[in-house]
């Protein structure tokens, strides 16, 4: 008999990438079950046809589950329970508030409250082969300097409600992994895919892109801040075939692994980068980090620039991901984090075709 797979966090693009995935990589694929909000059901048809017709799934394989984490039992009726708790070999929990704006009674209830309810689950599956759970490598929160993989606990402080919440949920799933086959991915910062620049929402990096784009009228064009901090952005095609790999692979149970760029380049080089793949301009002088942080305070100044005031946290991020056991995990399997400049230019070219469509757009509040 085949693997039968659970997601939460479809119709997201990492879920339906992964799955995507599995059906080009893994020969036992025998079902897949993708737990979906109930407003969000047309929306999982929609995705799941797209699968069946790009990737000949057959519809009697992919079942719709309507539920929510937030939910004892994921909101699943008792007989659908049953054969899920029979049949299910592989968990992969996506589901999360990603926002760095989000509220901390949001966070708490889906983070933390969900996947404390996704574990209970979880524990409940008879013909469990593996738990892979998607953290963040910002778990790490305000420490500095080198982090491990198989460090978590550090008595940090964080500098968001989503960072604070993702690592009380991590915490959580460390506390079963003696008894749960577990693997945790934390990653970096995510872009869009390194060939396609194809990506769902316009955060994280893009960002930086909003900005630029929409400050493309003035003459000039500062750097923000000393710009000397690493940011660790990763493309989500290496997210998706890394976390398909380490999750099945013997290797994997029982670790956590930092899905970031071994060699991460500075923020000014990346900004720098950025301004002049989409405009054609270098940056000239520099603004103070905090004079930008202030004027993003104003409400209809970031929702004209397109950017959460948040994201400026990690222009001066101090932290740096070790990911040894991910890169040496990860040898002879021909997956590796391609370098952020070779994948620049179709990352650049996504966002100026699809800038103009709010559904990428994230809502600035």
């Amino acid at each position: 008999m085949g693997n039968k797979y659970f997601f939460t966090g479809f119709p997201g693009f990492i879920a339906s990438q992964i799955i995507q995935q599995l059906q080009k990589e893994q020969e036992d694929v025998d079902h897949i079950y993708v737990l979906v909000l109930p407003n969000m059901y047309r929306e999982a048809e929609v995705e799941a046809a797209k699968l069946m017709n790009d990737g000949g799934f057959e519809k009697d394989r992919f079942t719709i589950l309507e539920g929510d984490i937030t939910n004892n039992n994921l909101g699943i009726s008792d007989d659908r329970l049953q054969v899920l708790q029979r049949e299910v070999t592989h968990v992969f929990h996506l589901a999360a508030i990603y926002d760095l704006a989000v509220p901390k009674d949001i966070a708490y209830l889906v983070n933390v409250k969900g996947t404390d309810n996704v574990n209970q689950f979880v524990k409940q599956l008879e013909s469990l082969k593996r738990y892979i759970y998607f953290s963040t490598a910002y778990v790490a929160g305000d420490r500095k300097g080198k982090i491990l993989e198989s460090e978590l606990e550090k008595n940090q402080t964080f500098q968001n409600y989503y960072e604070e919440t993702k690592y009380e949920a991590e915490v959580l799933v460390k506390k079963i992994m003696n008894d749960v086959p577990t693997t945790i991915i934390r990653p970096g910062i995510v872009k869009g895919h390194s060939f396609t620049g194809e990506t769902i929402k316009f955060d994280g990096p893009y960002f930086i892109l909003n900005f630029l784009d929409r400050l493309r009228f003035l003459p000039i064009l500062p750097y923000i801040g000393p710009g000397e901090a690493e940011i660790n952005l990763v493309p989500v095609d290496y997210i998706i075939a890394a976390s398909c790999y380490l999750g099945h692979a013997e290797i994997g149970e029982g670790k956590t692994y930092h899905l970031t760029d071994p060699s991460p380049y500075k923020v000014k080089e990346v900004y720098s980068a950025m301004m002049q793949e989409l405009l054609q301009k270098k940056p000239i002088g520099r603004v103070p980090i905090m004079s930008t942080v202030l004027f993003l305070k104003i409400k209809f100044i970031r929702k004209f620039l397109g950017v959460e005031k948040e994201a400026l946290d990690y222009f001066t991020y101090e932290a740096r991901f070790d990911c040894q056991n991910a890169v040496e995990d990860l040898k002879g399997s021909g997956i590796h984090c391609p370098d952020f400049m070779e994948i620049l230019e179709p990352m650049v070219t996504y966002y100026k075709t699809h800038k103009h469509d709010q559904k990428k757009q994230l809502v600035i509040r």
